[in-house]
């Protein structure tokens, strides 16, 4: 399987620090910083992005996100890789589709919530 890029998402309720900590702490641009609806002064996430691709998401969790962690493989073909996984004895969930990506999740042995995904053609 070919892989585009690798995106590592926290889900936290200390998103607000740990936002502060990669970007004035280490020094990483926060290109995308999400605030609470009404209140600017309160962000709720951020993205970092690195040249290649990848990033690094961080969001609060709450009722629809529990706290954790999750890495993410971009890939040319979600599909192939579900169909490849299933022969090899996995049970992907999905397909989901969400920010013109469809997507698979896994558990990983030690509870390492994996996804793939891939763009969703003609987006």
């Amino acid at each position: 399987m070919k892989i585009h890029s690798l995106r590592f998402c926290a889900i936290t309720p200390e998103a607000d620090a740990l936002v502060e900590f990669l970007g004035l702490g280490l020094g990483m641009s926060c290109v995308e910083k999400l605030l609470i609806k009404d209140d600017p002064d309160s962000a709720k996430g951020g993205i970092f992005h690195a040249e290649d691709g990848s990033w690094i998401e961080v969001w609060k969790d709450g009722p629809q996100m529990p706290a954790g962690i999750m890495l993410q493989v971009v890939v040319e073909d979600a599909d192939a890789m579900a169909s490849y996984a299933k022969q090899n004895g996995l049970s992907p969930r999905g397909p989901m589709v969400a920010d013109g990506e469809q997507l698979y999740s896994l558990v990983a042995p030690g509870g390492l919530v994996i996804t793939f995904q891939s763009k969703i053609k003609d987006q």
